[in-house]
This record gives C-alpha cells, structure tokens and sequence, in this order.
C-alpha cells in the first residue's frame, strides 16, 4: 500500500522560503509519477510539479517556475519541494502525490493538472504579507 507522508509546512512572512519534505513508502515507484499539488481553500487543485522515475527530468508548474526546486532521492524515496519568495497566494495545503497511471507525457500533464491517484494528508503552507 502505497503512503507519502508530507512534513514542513508552516506560516512564513511573504517574502520567504519553505522547504517541504515527503516520504514515499510501499511502492517501488519504478516508471511512476511522483510529485506535489496544492490545493487552496475554496479552490480546485493545482498542479505544482512532477517527475516520472523513468527518467526525463522534472516539470514544474508556470505558477511556481522559477521560484521552485524540486528534486527526489530514490534511494531513499523522499521528495523535496522548496519555494522561494513565498507569496500570499501561496497559501494552501500541499499534497505529495503518486500516480502510476501513463508515461512520461501523461506525468508532465500532471504537474500543471495536479490529478495524482495517490496523496499524503497533506501539509498546511501560510503566507502572510
């Protein structure tokens, strides 16, 4: 059974930095896609970035590019998400996330659509301006 487990988020002051951490267990995450989505109140879920394990590099949501590093150790199967000059629209609850379904194409959809089959808890992200 698949779990990820999200941990790091907290309430920054807009401006700031935030590094998110998850670790995924019960799977082997052989040619799976991996990665985070976010999901404000009230709002549907967004896509913030992917990376398919079968090799292709990561994608990284428009919304976030250029402020977010995203990077995972296999061998240990953790994820990282790490985001720079945090703004108040930042401010969601963020899921890493796994899906198993399609390749490659079909996972970099994912980082702007955010539609994982699998999700952690979640881990609450607050920007205050």
């Amino acid at each position: 059974q698949i779990q990820l487990i999200e941990s790091g988020g907290q309430s920054v002051q807009a401006g700031g930095s935030l590094k998110l951490s998850c670790q995924a267990s019960g799977h082997s995450f052989s040619n799976y896609c991996l990665g985070w989505f976010r999901q404000r109140t009230g709002k549907e879920r967004e896509g913030v970035a992917s990376v398919y394990t079968g090799g292709g590099g990561a994608t990284v949501s428009d919304s976030v590019k250029g402020r977010l590093t995203f990077s995972q150790d296999y061998t240990k199967t953790m994820l990282y998400l790490e985001i720079d000059d945090l703004k108040p629209e930042d401010t969601a609850m963020y899921y890493c996330a796994a899906e198993g379904y399609g390749g490659i194409e079909y996972c970099r959809g994912l980082a702007s659509e955010g539609r994982f089959s699998h999700r952690g808890q979640g881990t609450q992200v607050t920007v205050s301006s």
